[in-house]
């Protein structure tokens, strides 16, 4: 019966350091957010705004792989960018092509202020990140 416990004591053991680490935000023992968390992963489906906004984008002569563009700001107010795409391609000149398209357009038609930058994730087919930017000053 001493064997067994020990067997199960140790990986709690050594786990519980580990999981001590982990924090659910990327807050400061005060509450305030050093950073706004960005995920690293998303869904291939765009929620049904994001799809209306890439369809205006789109018709307004933008990016015809675009299918999904949400908008929101974070806690300073910096524009947060998520981009849906069908386009594979993570070569830096296309990103580029998109994101002067992209900011052009949110400023343009959807009156969008990019004053104090913005930051954009640009989500491939498969789901997974193929960009992210911090165009903050």
């Amino acid at each position: 019966m001493r064997r067994i416990v020990r067997l199960a004591v140790l990986p709690i053991a050594v786990a519980l350091p580990l999981v001590g680490g982990c924090t659910l935000d990327s807050g400061t023992a005060d509450g305030h957010f050093t950073e706004f968390p960005q995920p690293t992963v998303t869904t291939t489906v765009a929620p049904d705004p994001a799809v209306r906004l890439a369809d205006r984008y789109r018709v307004s002569s933008g990016n015809k792989d675009v299918y999904g563009i949400q908008r929101a700001d974070d806690p300073s107010g910096v524009p947060l960018l998520t981009v849906w795409t069908h386009s594979a391609d993570e070569d830096a000149e296309p990103f580029d092509r998109l994101k002067v398209s992209l900011t052009d357009y949110l400023q343009r038609e959807e009156n969008v202020n990019l004053g104090k930058g913005y930051l954009m994730d640009v989500f491939g087919p498969d789901g997974s990140i193929q960009h992210r930017l911090d165009a903050r000053p």
